[in-house]
């Protein structure tokens, strides 16, 4: 099993709290570098959310 496979089976049902992690984590970025980075880092959180099923689609699986 891979680390990706057991970061998903740990957070699967706590797609939300992962959601907000993620977008707490970008924001501290972004206050981090005056926003520098902002385009960059939206693009990251997207992808973050959408590899763990945080994208707030529960009927949609994630993006592989």
């Amino acid at each position: 099993m891979s680390m990706m496979d057991k970061l998903k089976q740990m957070m699967k049902g706590h797609e939300s709290q992962v959601g907000k992690g993620v977008d707490k984590a970008g924001d501290a970025v972004d206050k981090k570098t005056g926003g520098k980075y902002k385009s960059q880092v939206d693009t990251g959180q997207d992808q973050l959310k959408n590899r763990f099923g945080a994208n707030g689609d529960q009927n949609e699986p994630p993006k592989s």
